[in-house]
């Protein structure tokens, strides 16, 4: 989903599942906020052009483009203050020893399925960390 040119989005949305981007997008939008789903491979490109408050990351464990993201995001981080974006991890468990590697720049772990009532808190929960950015 793409917002328009002069507002860039509060909360980019990566994954490789279009579904699961459009149902993310749409919570994320439930909680007033805009949203913008990427492939992975786009990803590093739009951390920097848009500048979100959030990320969601909806990858599997395994995926090779997981451990560039996850470095961009650290180095991302630690120029800011309040260390944003936050980032929001989706994952098939909530174990921490299933996290993959890139953990520490993950705020929140929810697990699947995806649900409002799962989703909806953990946005709340970083913009609260964060302060308000809508």
């Amino acid at each position: 989903m793409a917002c328009s040119a002069n507002k860039a989005p509060a909360v980019l949305v990566i994954g490789r599942s279009t579904i699961n981007g459009v149902v993310v997008s749409r919570i994320v939008e439930r909680a007033g906020l805009r949203a913008r789903t990427a492939l992975p491979e786009l990803a590093a490109h739009l951390l920097e052009t848009d500048l979100p408050s959030i990320v969601i990351l909806d990858l599997p464990a395994d995926d090779p483009a997981g451990s560039a993201l996850f470095e961009r995001l650290g180095a991302q981080r630690a120029t800011h203050d309040r260390a944003l974006p936050g980032v929001i991890l989706l994952s098939a468990t909530t174990d921490p020893t299933q996290v993959p590697t890139g953990a520490p720049v993950v705020d929140i772990v929810v697990a699947r399925p995806i649900t409002v009532d799962r989703l909806q808190p953990a946005i709340e929960a970083v913009r609260a960390r964060n302060g308000d950015y809508g």
